[in-house]
């Protein structure tokens, strides 16, 4: 009997999570149009998941199978051989149950009985033939168990190298499972040939257009989103982050794309040749001819639907065959209490000054609460100032000298769950900038990324710094700070923890590290002492930041 529980988030192997007796060493094998994938992992009855190893190769099984009908022989091969590896990879590690699947190619081909004893005489591996509507129950169960589907209704969307699979529920409960053969080679094989581009995209984009009206009717299946798995999304992922500065993103999961620029990068590459498009950053060669054909279904699905833009999981079907395996069903996923979690791990893994640090933390939000929404802030922007200020200090952990930095490169390379690559790549440079050197485009973590992103970072830069200006001391000697914001200066009064406290080293660095803050209040910034007297960046005391 299935156990109900709460996914934590997959882990990476190099997380320090260590294996309990009751966690099951399962590997899940995914034998896909376009490519072969191989996750093995630990995974708890509680429905943890830790990875411990991945492996993945394309043989294309799916490539030339509308034409001839069957799995050509040279993928058969390059297929047996992946196919091994992986066999001999799941014994070397313990696994103590492999589930092996095949989806539409496969499913489709007419020499699958043959393709599949092959399999059993020469990798001891059986596999199991999934229908599309089990894809799309997979694929939504890895989803659920990554965002917070619990209310209201979501759309799934998984395409690979045969077919498309949709989900749709309802308050995390499945209502529908629909597969179609719209994959990524099979579309790119019939309709993206030697025939003039503009053309063939119209082609079939009106076909995909045309079944979908006859399949999905839209005033069940309109969302503001879609939740986006398989090859095709991680990709369009990768090119969307490197199109906005974010290549340094650790990770694809959870990118939220807008579907305009969706539509921007179909029809980008769409005009561009098999080898222009080899060029393009984010883009793997490899995926180089049939990417428009995916992503060109995907973009008719948004329409559908009425998505205003997709989020992309770097999760798939592999996730949903490991708790299946071990007989967990997930309940949606609390990508805030993943995040609280993780950051704080990563915080305490590095040893960090607890007391400063949260007691920062609090200053920042008083003063974001204040002043946050006439600089320009939006009310997501506190989260990621509410994360920067915790991490801020980390990189302590390697050196006082360049901490500021060194915290940067900790948080970039974090395993932060529930939190975007954009997210992670904002609290990284709002925690590298809370001393030092304000925010400059002639700096390469920071000049390369959009216009709205470099923004956010230097408003949040600007109430950290100040904010832990306030605590220089590290003695948490300044309780609150009230705000006043006049015609002519905008007044920050600190409000002592305790009667007599010495505030003299905590607001100068305060008035110290307030020109960011006053350059976007367009006025100066005064740090004021409880007495009223205004203290200044020229009141020396004999202590450097």
């Amino acid at each position: 009997m299935a156990t109900s529980a709460k996914p934590h988030l997959t882990l990476s192997a190099s997380a320090p999570t260590q294996r309990s007796d009751s966690d099951i060493r399962i590997s899940a094998i995914d034998i896909g149009s376009n490519s072969i994938r191989q996750t093995i992992a630990d995974v708890s009855p509680t429905g943890s998941i830790r990875v411990v190893d991945e492996m993945k190769a394309a043989p294309r099984l799916g490539a030339g199978l509308r034409e001839s009908g069957v799995l050509s022989e040279i993928a058969i091969q390059d297929a047996l051989s992946t196919l091994s590896r992986m066999a001999t990879l799941a014994s070397q590690l313990s696994v103590k149950h492999t589930e092996v699947v095949a989806t539409s190619a496969v499913r489709d081909a007419e020499n699958s009985e043959i393709f599949m004893r092959r399999v059993r005489a020469e990798t001891g591996l059986k596999v199991r033939i999934l229908h599309g509507e089990d894809e799309a129950r997979l694929s939504f169960r890895s989803a659920l168990a990554h965002f917070d589907l619990g209310a209201g209704r979501a759309v799934v969307m998984d395409i690979g190298g045969g077919s498309l699979e949709l989900a749709l529920s309802d308050d995390g409960l499945v209502e529908r499972l629909i597969s179609l053969p719209f994959g990524a080679i099979h579309m790119s094989e019939r309709y993206l040939g030697d025939e003039m581009k503009k053309k063939a995209m119209r082609k079939l984009r009106k076909h995909v257009r045309q079944e979908l009206k006859r399949r999905l009717a839209a005033r069940h299946w309109n969302t503001p989103r879609i939740y986006c798995s398989g090859g095709t999304f991680t990709s369009l992922a990768s090119m969307y982050l490197a199109r906005i500065g974010m290549e340094a993103a650790k990770t694809v999961h959870g990118t939220v794309i807008p579907r305009v620029e969706l539509e921007h990068i179909v029809d980008t590459l769409n005009n561009m040749s098999v080898a222009e498009r080899q060029t393009v950053p984010g883009l793997s060669a490899a995926r180089s001819d049939i990417i428009v054909g995916g992503l060109a279904v995907a973009a008719e699905v948004a329409a559908r639907v009425e998505a205003k833009e997709l989020v992309v999981s770097a999760y798939g079907i592999r996730e949903g065959i490991l708790l299946e395996s071990a007989h967990v069903a997930p309940s949606p996923a609390d990508p805030g209490e993943a995040r609280e979690r993780s950051v704080l791990q990563l915080a305490e893994r590095t040893h960090y000054e607890a007391p400063h640090s949260k007691h920062v933390q609090k200053l920042s939000l008083q003063l974001f609460d204040s002043i946050g929404e006439r600089l320009g802030c939006i009310p997501d922007d506190r989260k990621l100032l509410s994360d920067a200020a915790l991490l801020h200090d980390i990189g302590y952990h390697i050196s006082y000298d360049k901490h500021n930095k060194h915290s940067y490169h900790l948080i970039e390379h974090a395993e932060l769950l529930g939190m975007t690559p954009v997210e992670q790549i904002i609290v990284a440079n709002v925690a590298r900038y809370h001393r030092g050197a304000e925010p400059k485009k002639k700096h390469r973590n920071y000049g390369g990324l959009e216009r709205s992103v470099r923004q956010t970072i230097k408003r949040l830069s600007a109430i950290l710094r100040v904010a832990d200006g306030f605590d220089r001391g590290h003695a948490s000697a300044v309780a609150e700070i009230k705000v006043r914001w006049l015609e002519r200066a905008l007044r920050l009064t600190a409000v002592p923890a305790r009667h007599g406290a010495n505030l003299r080293l905590d607001l100068w660095g305060a008035s110290r590290k307030s020109k960011l803050l006053s350059e976007l209040a367009g006025v100066p910034v005064e740090i004021v002492a409880p007495d009223g007297s205004v203290a200044t960046y020229d009141d020396e005391v004999g202590a450097a930041d």
